[in-house]
Parts: structure tokens; sequence; C-alpha cells
């Protein structure tokens, strides 16, 4: 299972170049809540021009994943490399769930090994 970061739901939404990696793993590709609220926090500073929330969270390439909280967040306590509570929350999502996280975050890359990403 692969769970897209911010920048690859966006580029697999927009069928971006840098998305090719992930077309093998259709099917597969999960999205955090967590990804569809800093899509939203983007978009109302300005910062992101995107398609309405309701077009990603209905999207049929992908599902959204949902884990328990508490569990959760005890995995993100441990990744004291960022300070930046997306990319926190979200390399936890990947941890905890076991899946791979695909991202172009050279932070994440440099955190999290192979066995944990995907590299866009």
């Amino acid at each position: 299972m692969i769970l897209l970061d911010t920048h690859a739901l966006a580029w697999v939404q927009r069928a971006h170049r840098r998305a090719k990696p992930l077309v093998r793993w259709a099917g597969q590709l999960y999205v955090s809540s967590v990804t569809l609220l800093e899509l939203q926090f983007l978009s109302e500073s300005g910062r992101a021009d995107i398609a309405p929330l309701p077009e990603f969270a209905d999207d049929p390439r992908w599902l959204i994943d949902e884990p328990p909280a508490l569990p959760w967040f005890q995995t993100a306590f441990d990744l004291s490399w960022t300070r930046d509570p997306f990319d926190r929350l979200l390399a936890a999502h990947a941890l905890f769930r076991g899946w791979r996280l695909a991202t172009a975050d050279s932070r994440i890359l440099a955190h999290l090994d192979s066995r944990h990403t995907i590299e866009l």
C-alpha cells in the first residue's frame, strides 16, 4: 500500500510527470485525512490553486485512510526530526500502517529509509 503525501496527491490528480512512478500502484493508493486538511490550509492561504476538496476525497484513484488517532499520534511522538505537523503526521501514518509514503520531500526521504518511501 502507498500513502500519498500532499504533493504526490496533487501530482496524481493532475497527471503530472512526477506521479509516473505511482502508475503501477493503481488500486493501492491511499490518502490521509491529514493531507486533506493541509490542502485546505494551502488553499486558504493562497499558496495552492487546487481542485475543490470534495474532488480529492471522492476520486476513485485512491481511498481515504483514517487510522485510529491515539496509536497514530503515538507513532508521531518519535518523529522529532521535523517540526512540520503535516509531515510528522503523514510520516507517522505511513509507519503506523506499515505502508510506503510517496514523497519528494527531501527531509522525509533523509529520515525514513527506502523501505518506507517511494521517492518522486
